[in-house]
């Protein structure tokens, strides 16, 4: 079994070597590391990067938390000293993760937590600098976020208005949200805080908007393995119950902010998991603003993009997935999507988007079709041949489409589909099940697997 040190061990050996025998920080790091290794010794666990002081040989993240702590009963009138450790902090825990781990051992997140926790109010300027030094340590590091934190940062959102502070903040909860299913489920289960993200949606700073559309996303993942069952569409419900509306509304508010409406549009499409809720977002006159959009910015990738994900969550709602084609979205997808086939991305999410609002709908096919939006996709399939997303999200498309309107058939069929397809079925063995489908409903030759065949041998027994 190898034999392995701590972190200490190694730091205490590399401070010897700096100030016992004279040695610089990089000669110094070589032969310790050269040390140990001839002992024998595993130091995969040490991290061997730290950044010195060249005259004490201390780690200059641990001689700054130290100076801090020392300085607690000061920090209500910090001074430059204050400020230049704790810009080490945050500098250093940038690095790597191994290092925000180190800094949160050392206590660095608790003294920011307890110090921000305090009853008198923290020096602005300080205020912001322990913000941003918390965010640099919990960055894919969640695990030290705690109920503290929580209510230390809701007790701030409440009272700050600066769009800096609250910016930090919101990414500071953001980062506790990534890969943590019990600290998404912590943030959720406080009664303040949709109540306190609601009131934000109504800031006037684009900035703010767009970190807690961030903040929502970031509470309905589902990325935690080490949870069984997560909450993400219980947080969705209950998210977009309170706000998709405020959200909807927001578009009209920053309509000529692009990357602002591209965020709200993917956080609409993100909260919209409900029937009900497709016909809130409609009402709200996000229907409208979806159409309007794709005719005012026709070269936008990311806008339609973001468009085309929306429709297709809106179109959960059979009603409104009529009303989405009876307004007119029809030669707006083709257009889009003819225009940007060459965009594997954009053009994948306007498939899947066709796909949907042609499921079990014949006047929204026949919409659609009139559009000669089949030529489109079959040659969207062809630029795309490796694309196994592109091959199965044109397959459905096909097969709703053609599925209860069987006359579409041989406009396919005349575009070349089969063959796309049959390359398909080639090259991507894993959607077999959705391109047979296709070829199926065309009236294609194809082979069907016989899944489940009984025994004609088999004797019942009827005693």
């Amino acid at each position: 079994m190898a034999k392995v040190i701590t972190q200490e061990t190694f730091d205490d050996v590399l401070k010897e070597n700096i100030v016992e025998f004279s040695m610089s920080v990089d000669e110094a790091r070589e032969e310790t590391v050269k040390q140990f290794e001839a002992q024998g010794i595993n130091l995969t666990n040490i991290i061997r990067d730290l950044n010195l002081n060249p005259q004490t040989g201390v780690p200059l993240l641990k001689e700054s938390l130290e100076y801090l702590i020392s300085q607690k009963s000061t920090l209500h009138n910090p001074d430059e000293d204050i400020f230049e450790h704790l810009f080490t902090i945050t500098a250093e825990c940038k690095l790597s993760v191994p290092h925000r781990v180190l800094a949160a051992k050392l206590g660095a997140y608790d003294f920011i937590v307890e110090t921000l926790g305090k009853d008198e109010y923290p020096n602005a300027e300080l205020f912001l600098k322990l913000s941003q030094a918390a965010n640099s340590i919990i960055n894919k590091h969640p695990d030290i976020f705690n109920i503290q934190s929580l209510q230390v940062i809701l007790r701030f959102l409440v009272t700050e208005s600066e769009t800096t502070v609250l910016c930090d903040l919101l990414r500071w909860l953001q980062k506790a949200c990534v890969l943590h299913e019990t600290n998404r489920q912590m943030i959720m289960g406080d009664d303040r805080s949709v109540k306190q993200f609601k009131t934000l949606l109504q800031h006037d700073a684009a900035d703010v908007i767009k970190n807690v559309c961030a903040l929502f996303r970031f509470l309905v993942l589902d990325d935690d393995i080490r949870v069984e069952f997560g909450k993400a569409h219980e947080h969705a419900r209950t998210l977009g119950t309170e706000t998709v509306t405020d959200v909807t509304k927001l578009l009209f508010k920053f309509k000529t902010d692009q990357d602002l409406v591209c965020d709200l549009l993917l956080t609409i499409a993100t909260l919209t998991v409900r029937n009900e809720l497709c016909q809130v977002v409609e009402d709200a006159g996000g229907l409208k603003f979806i159409m309007d959009a794709m005719v005012e910015f026709p070269e936008s990738v990311k806008l339609l993009r973001e468009a085309c994900k929306l429709l297709k969550a809106l179109a959960g709602n059979d009603a409104v997935k009529l009303h989405i084609v009876q307004n007119g979205a029809a030669p707006l997808i083709e257009s889009a999507l003819n225009r940007h086939k060459d965009n594997e991305t954009f053009a994948r999410h306007a498939l899947a988007c066709v796909a949907v609002l042609a499921l079990r709908e014949t006047q929204n096919s026949k919409a659609l079709f009139e559009t000669g939006i089949a030529e489109t996709i079959v040659q969207t399939m062809k630029i795309h041949p490796k694309s196994k997303v592109i091959q199965r999200n044109g397959a459905w498309a096909i097969r709703n489409m053609v599925s209860r309107s069987r006359d579409q058939c041989d406009a396919f069929i005349n575009y070349g589909i089969e063959d796309v397809l049959n390359q398909a079925l080639k090259d991507h063995l894993s959607i077999a099940h959705d391109i047979k489908s296709a070829l199926r409903d065309l009236g294609c030759k194809v082979h069907l697997n016989e899944e489940w065949k009984a025994q004609s041998d088999i004797q019942i027994n009827h005693d």
